[in-house]
């Protein structure tokens, strides 16, 4: 890894949780809320979706306009289980990845376009393993949906720089999506893209492997 790097910024979904739309789109019609699986599979963030994102609505207003869209009486709870179901895991590697990275002395930071119900079941389900928790893998927790803030929106980067005084010419920023990581080099902050079959972790600490 570049030697002027003290700070690493990951993105969640794509980079540190594994992500699967089909068996999110099955999971909204199974409940009756088909409706759902195009904003899903077309990967669009408007309207609905990006209202959670920016913490504009809460989760169960989110249910309700799911529910309106729908044309269903769909509990709420079946609604925030077929959303969650985009989630996959978080492989142990990268958990143990992210720990030897702050053993190394790197400060490591989570900032993600996320909602209170896919940020709460990682919280509660993915990064607890071996009884730990996302404070234990983490520095600093950024999220769209508390900062009502979301990338590409170059804010959420000087915001987060800002927040814990670090530099951006200091710091590596990780994402799947190349406008976010167009967006943090125009801040001045290095950023390493996730592309389908590239394994970040091989490239992060001088190509050195973390054993499962």
């Amino acid at each position: 890894m570049n030697d002027n790097i003290k700070n690493i910024i990951f993105d969640l979904g794509g980079v540190l949780v594994g992500l699967d739309p089909k068996r999110c789109i099955e999971a909204f019609r199974k409940v009756g809320c088909g409706v759902l699986a195009n904003y899903v599979e077309e990967h669009r963030t408007e309207d609905l979706f990006l209202d959670t994102e920016l913490g504009r609505i809460s989760q169960e207003e989110f249910c309700n306009e799911v529910r309106r869209l729908s044309l269903t009486d769909t509990e709420d709870k079946d609604i925030v289980w077929a959303w969650n179901q985009l989630l996959t895991d978080i492989p142990v590697s990268k958990l143990r990845l992210l720990q030897r990275l702050r053993a190394e002395g790197y400060r490591v930071f989570l900032l993600s376009n996320t909602n209170i119900m896919h940020w709460s079941y990682c919280r509660d389900h993915l990064f607890t393993v071996d009884g730990h928790c996302a404070d234990d893998y983490l520095e600093h927790i950024f999220l769209s949906y508390e900062m009502h803030l979301a990338k590409p929106d170059t804010a959420i980067f000087s915001q987060a720089l800002a927040e814990e005084g670090i530099r951006a010419d200091e710091t590596l920023f990780i994402d799947d999506r190349e406008e976010n990581c167009e967006a943090a080099q125009t801040v001045g902050i290095k950023a390493m893209r996730e592309t389908t079959g590239v394994d970040w972790t091989k490239s992060l600490i001088d190509d050195k492997r973390i054993d499962n």
